[in-house]
């Protein structure tokens, strides 16, 4: 049964609006007040959190009022739908309440038919947004959100737990770990997921086009201003900002930043008269911020201002477990980018991917596989198809016919010793004589003569082309 809390201090109104609900088939739980309400919907000690389908208030109402109701929820939160109920009808409470997720807004009196119809479209819409945000969600963790490791699970954790809040969120971690990714992924989990995400690279604009670029500009502003043009924070009112390299903003703008973070306010260059926005700050940053404000290159109040939340991605080699699936994952991408039909890895090659560091993280690895895939020529990818910087520097990694160490008796010979690591390393490589030479540090033909072969003339200009 759809269960809806229903808020108003009017208790006339209140009983008959209860009254129509019921009749319709619905369970409604009233208060008198927004705090009141308040109490039904957060969790409090010894009592878990109630559960809503829809709510529906008053505007005006004492202790707390429909409006400030509204947007407590927001802060806690909250995602449940709410219809706003008014004798007054201002089209700025309406505009306002919109902005914090009100799903419609009603002008008392009502007939019945008009709240029926209110609460269903409010109900449809919220499931329509919930698949929505679900299928988004899961089209991102495509590309990042892959594994199952105790770093990512944590991560996937913490983006549904503050997804949904209105606080500005601080994202660090090293370059190619997928922060503009995590950004995307909070934005379609907000309440803001309806409204733009707009990004900007804060290391690649020009230092004196940033603070227009943010801000915008009145006509006549300066030289070439020949018409006015929005700002980013205005472009981006009721939804997200994301400022990307935040640790390469000017410090000459970080003043204006932060005044605009506090006031929720801004001013185009020109302008007499600030604007009143609703933005949401997404930072990200592979740079030290404390150690930056340290060094004076950035303010420490602004940090305290981004950082309301602070989420760190982790880099690849914290979450070597996740590599297997995601290095299959980035496989399939490539092979429907490409026409390829490549199925998998060697397990050698899977070693080897595992065992590297992954200094550019999920960036690299997807560029590694993508430029495997193109240079494969069977069905699996081998080491020989991956760049060469990943092959290690000796026969170390594991191979699944072979083992990866050799045991040689006291007295063996220099000759014979030479020969056994060869055809071992032939053996570990699957015979891939290319892959074993680079193993070796050897050439072709050193790899023949130790084996009394003759080389192929095709085989030797391979090698000798690596």
């Amino acid at each position: 049964m759809i269960r809806i809390l229903l808020v108003d201090d009017d208790s006339h109104a209140l009983d008959s609006t209860r009254k129509i609900l019921e009749f319709a088939g619905f369970q409604v739980v009233t208060a008198p007040d927004g705090q009141s309400a308040l109490e039904y919907v957060r969790p409090t000690p010894g009592r878990s959190q109630s559960k809503f389908d829809l709510i529906i208030t008053d505007v005006r109402m004492p202790r707390l009022g429909g409006l400030e109701f509204l947007r407590a929820l927001s802060l806690c939160g909250e995602t449940i739908p709410v219809i706003l109920m008014t004798a007054f009808g201002r089209v700025e409470d309406a505009v306002w309440a919109m902005k914090f997720g009100a799903v419609d807004f009603l002008t008392k009196p009502f007939k019945r038919q008009d709240l029926l119809s209110s609460v269903e479209l409010a109900l449809k819409r919220s499931r329509a947004r919930s698949a929505e945000s679900v299928a988004a969600f899961s089209s991102l963790e495509e590309d990042l959100l892959i594994g199952h490791s105790d770093a990512i699970l944590k991560l996937k954790d913490l983006i549904r737990r503050v997804a949904c809040t209105h606080a500005n969120i601080l994202l660090t971690g090293e370059s190619g770990t997928g922060k503009e990714l995590v950004a995307r992924c909070l934005h379609q989990q907000s309440l803001r997921s309806s409204k733009k995400l707009i990004a900007l690279n804060c290391a690649a604009v020009p230092e004196q086009l940033m603070e227009s670029e943010l801000f915008g500009f009145e006509k006549g502003a300066f030289t070439g201003a020949t018409a006015a043009k929005e700002g980013l924070f205005e472009a981006a009112d009721g939804g997200t900002l994301l400022l990307d390299e935040m640790g390469d903003m000017p410090v000459s703008l970080q003043a204006k930043l932060l005044r605009a973070l506090q006031e929720n306010e801004v001013r185009r260059l020109g302008a007499t008269q600030s604007k009143k926005i609703d933005v949401r700050v997404i930072a990200a940053t592979h740079k030290d911020l404390k150690e930056a404000v340290k060094q004076g290159s950035f303010r420490l109040d602004l940090l305290y201002r981004l950082e309301i939340v602070g989420i760190h991605v982790p880099p690849l080699r914290e979450r070597a477990e996740d590599i297997p699936e995601l290095a299959y994952h980035f496989l399939n991408k490539a092979n429907r980018r490409h026409g390829k039909e490549v199925h998998g890895f060697l397990e050698d090659t899977l070693d080897i991917l595992a065992h590297h560091s992954w200094p550019g993280n999920i960036r690299e690895l997807s560029n590694v596989i993508e430029r495997a895939v193109i240079f494969a020529t069977g069905s699996q990818i081998s080491p020989a198809e991956l760049p060469p910087h990943l092959i290690p520097a000796g026969p170390s990694f594991r191979a699944a016919s072979s083992s990866s160490t050799i045991e040689v008796p006291i007295g063996t010979s220099l000759k014979e010793v030479e020969e056994l690591l060869i055809r071992k390393t032939l053996e570990a490589t699957s015979g891939d004589k290319n892959m074993t030479a680079k193993l070796l540090g050897i050439n072709s033909r050193t790899i023949y003569r130790k084996l009394d072969k003759r080389p192929d003339k095709d085989s030797d200009k391979e090698i000798e082309s690596e």
